[in-house]
């Protein structure tokens, strides 16, 4: 009869489908072409009633069979799939019971690190650490530094400024960590010996220079306090900080807050051409001269001590300043100043 053989081939297609089916999804299409509302052996369970009696019973009883074994077929695939699967997620699983494999102890930041190695020196020749806004006024970040408008050395110190509702005059994001020195000497009078470190904020963007940097300035103050007091203090900083061979000297030099003024530069750290033949090969560092700047420095000028009310005929002192992250490239080789503000964990992984 026509329905018996429909009834095979449908069996025949439903092995075919069953043994392809590998996942849930594949599972669930046959069940639907076969078993669902409007599946193939479920269109011809519901013409069963324009059979003749006899060939219901014969088609009925093929077509339960059908339908029972589709069932426990269907069962059957999802048990063994959900098995394997099951089988598959153990397998890939971590053995609790092996040792963890964690990240491992972290550690400072470069440039945290050199700051916190220049403020240990400071601290141990007896300066105090002071900390200041980063976001200043026009006369704490330059007017008090014996630096009004007009003065040309402002252009060495292009910086943001910041625009702020209800207060007068112009505030910038600080461009050197001075003006807590200002800060300080208004609050407390001399002896005062003090270091300022924190991040200062100019328009520079290269290898060299960074829009945010880390500067250490430093101040002292007492009666009678000379250059020789400022080459001695610096130079033992410098041997401290890089090792008690390096060459130290000082240049003449010009910053507005100071004079006399002087740039310190050491012996190249890179190549030792200080003391080495300068008619070999250049280093690329010091460019052959077997210097490297390092900080600048000078004692304080007059102007700065009447801003604060002190008096430039009964103290004296000195003031200095120097880059964190130039020292850290310095100490560790590094060409581009970048690098420590890129979050790249194989370069921060090498400290």
């Amino acid at each position: 009869m026509e329905t018996i053989e429909q009834l095979s081939r449908l069996e025949a297609e439903a092995r075919t489908v069953l043994n392809a089916a590998t996942t849930p999804g594949a599972l669930h299409a046959v069940k639907v072409r076969f078993l669902g509302r409007n599946g193939e052996l479920t269109s011809i369970l519901h013409h069963m009633g324009a059979l003749t009696p006899e060939e219901r019973r014969s088609i009925g009883r093929r077509a339960n069979e059908l339908k029972g074994w589709l069932e426990a077929e269907l069962n059957r695939a999802a048990t063994q799939l959900s098995a394997r699967q099951i089988e598959g997620a153990l397998a890939e699983t971590v053995d609790v019971t092996l040792p963890g494999r964690g990240e491992g102890p972290g550690h400072a930041h470069p440039v945290i690190a050199t700051l916190e190695r220049i403020t240990d020196i400071f601290v141990r020749m007896g300066f105090s650490i002071f900390e200041g806004p980063e976001i200043e006024s026009d006369y704490y970040n330059f007017e008090a530094l014996n630096m009004p408008a007009d003065h040309p050395a402002r252009d060495m110190h292009d910086t943001f400024y910041v625009e702020t509702p209800g207060i007068k005059g112009p505030l910038l994001l600080r461009t050197h960590t001075s003006p807590v020195q200002i800060r300080v000497m208004e609050s407390r009078r001399p002896p005062l010996r003090m270091i300022a470190p924190g991040a200062v904020y100019r328009r520079d963007a290269d290898v060299t220079h960074s829009p945010m940097f880390h500067q250490v300035e430093g101040l002292l103050v007492d009666e009678g306090v000379a250059m020789s007091d400022l080459k001695g203090v610096l130079t033992t900083f410098v041997r401290e900080l890089f090792g008690p061979e390096v060459p130290v000297r000082f240049r003449p030099s010009f910053f507005p807050f100071t004079e006399p003024s002087a740039e310190v530069d050491i012996g190249c750290v890179i190549c030792r051409m200080a003391r080495a033949d300068l008619s070999k090969q250049p280093c690329r560092v010091c460019k052959g001269t077997g210097w490297l700047e390092i900080l600048g420095a000078g004692m304080v000028h007059p102007a700065v001590f009447r801003a604060v009310r002190y008096d430039p005929r009964s103290v004296s002192g000195f003031a200095f300043g120097l880059g964190v992250e130039r020292v850290a490239m310095l100490m560790h080789g590094i060409d581009d100043i970048r690098l420590f503000y890129t979050g790249d964990m194989r370069f921060l992984e090498q400290f």
